[in-house]
């Protein structure tokens, strides 16, 4: 069998086509809403209580599917999944009610949980810390490019047939990824794929070896300081970020009054920008560490930048439509550029073999965050008829999400698993 060179980087772009599809049907809903409304009609307040339950699954997932991918391997998790996405995406189709479209939701989001986990457990195995950034940066920009693809390619399908083929069509192209992915993906040590030099190469790289166990109980996770920090960095940045995807395309239909043709020829444009940031971020963290600074110094300096471009999020409101999508833009960008630089942190920080949990725990958190804020900006809309205040809270979240990593989880490097010195007091 013909051996491939650099075989990680073409896991990293599989990831990153997995993540795409995740975000791909977490968009379905938002991009179609306008169109589904003339059949089902759905309030603002109905509307978040649909996201609500979406982000209650995908927290629950998220939270013991990191475990249990710790347990089965990224292999047979993610393709458990992108089976679990494909199917509950097609059963949004055949609703006929907002009850019914909250269950197929919630079961969507109970799929999709596992996501990130699993794709934080790949990297952690297949790349050492100095190129893991970038490989985090590429996977993250599948999240962008789904969302980026949602608007114009479900609104095409809607205009081409209607809001319920839409749902249908997507996903057989996920049962087509889970058969590509079976095919394709496996572990360095078990890829018959792989050469010997990049698999020494890896092997050789990583500081703890993938086959070394360091299995440990949530309760002993609870007690880490760092944990808490990226957790609650995790809550409120992510719940800007939910708000922003979920909430543009009916903003542009509500408040700017486009119709869904409009919504694809626009709605695009800051998931675009936004994949730039993934890539950007994680390559200039990769690049600062090349050139001499510190992990912690990079990791940090990234995310700053990441989260003093979120407060322009204030000027959507009063803006033209142009500057309201650079506005969306700017905002998406500097939350990409975070993100795949606090998912980084979780690699930088514990050994392979507890990130599918721990990152878990932050997919948890980050969808705790974004159901309660969903549910805010539903009472917000309905109380108030306006979205500046909701902007006004999203722009703020990142910069004090950096404040608590500069608190809580204080300097980058590996922490040590056989200490026994902390405890719950600590962690706080």
């Amino acid at each position: 069998m013909r051996k491939i060179k650099n075989l990680r980087w073409q896991i990293a772009f599989l990831l990153s086509a997995a993540i795409g599809l995740c975000y791909l049907y977490k968009q379905s809903l938002p991009v179609i809403v306008p169109e589904l409304q003339k059949s089902i009609p759905i309030s603002d307040s109905q509307y978040s209580q649909l996201q609500f339950v979406f982000l209650l699954a995908y927290g629950v997932m998220s939270a013991i599917g990191g475990g249990l991918l710790d347990m089965v391997g990224t292999r047979t998790g993610y393709l458990v999944m992108l089976i679990w996405w494909s199917v509950t995406n097609m059963l949004q189709g055949l609703v006929t009610n907002v009850f019914g479209l909250g269950v197929a939701r919630f079961l969507l989001g109970l799929g999709e949980g596992g996501g990130f986990p699993g794709a934080a457990k790949a990297i952690s195995e297949w790349f050492p810390k100095q190129e893991r950034s970038l490989a985090f940066g590429i996977f993250n920009t599948g999240a962008s490019i789904g969302a980026l693809i949602a608007p114009p390619l479900f609104a095409s399908l809607v205009l081409w047939s209607n809001w319920r083929v839409a749902f249908l069509v997507t996903g057989v192209i996920g049962l087509l990824l889970a058969f590509v992915w079976y095919r394709i993906y496996e572990v360095p040590e078990k890829h018959k794929r792989i050469t010997e030099t990049e698999r020494e190469y890896i092997e050789a790289s990583l500081q703890s070896s993938i086959t070394k166990q360091h299995r440990i109980t949530w309760l002993r996770l609870l007690r880490i300081r760092p944990i808490w920090g990226l957790c609650g960095a995790k809550f409120l940045s992510d719940s800007a970020w939910f708000f922003f995807i979920f909430w543009l395309p009916k903003y542009l239909a509500d408040v700017r009054h486009l119709n869904i043709k409009e919504i694809g020829n626009y709605g695009w444009v800051p998931y675009a920008v936004s994949g730039t940031g993934c890539v950007v971020g994680g390559w200039l963290s990769g690049l600062l560490i090349r050139r001499g600074l510190s992990v912690d110094a990079s990791r940090k300096t990234l995310m700053a930048l990441g989260a003093s471009l979120m407060p322009v999020s204030l000027l959507i409101s009063a803006s033209p439509l142009s500057y309201t999508i650079l506005f969306f833009s700017m905002a998406m960008f500097g939350h990409q550029v975070w993100s795949s630089i606090l998912q980084t942190l979780v690699a930088d920080i514990f050994p392979s073999t507890i990130v599918g949990s721990v990152t878990g725990m932050l997919g948890a958190a980050g969808s705790c965050g974004g159901m309660l804020f969903n549910l805010l900006v539903g009472a917000l809309l309905t109380s108030y008829h306006t979205y500046s205040i909701v902007f006004l809270i999203a722009g703020l979240l990142h910069p004090i999400s950096f404040a608590v990593i500069l608190l809580l989880v204080r300097r980058i490097e590996p922490f040590d698993l056989k200490s026994e010195q902390f405890d719950c007091g600590s962690a706080l």
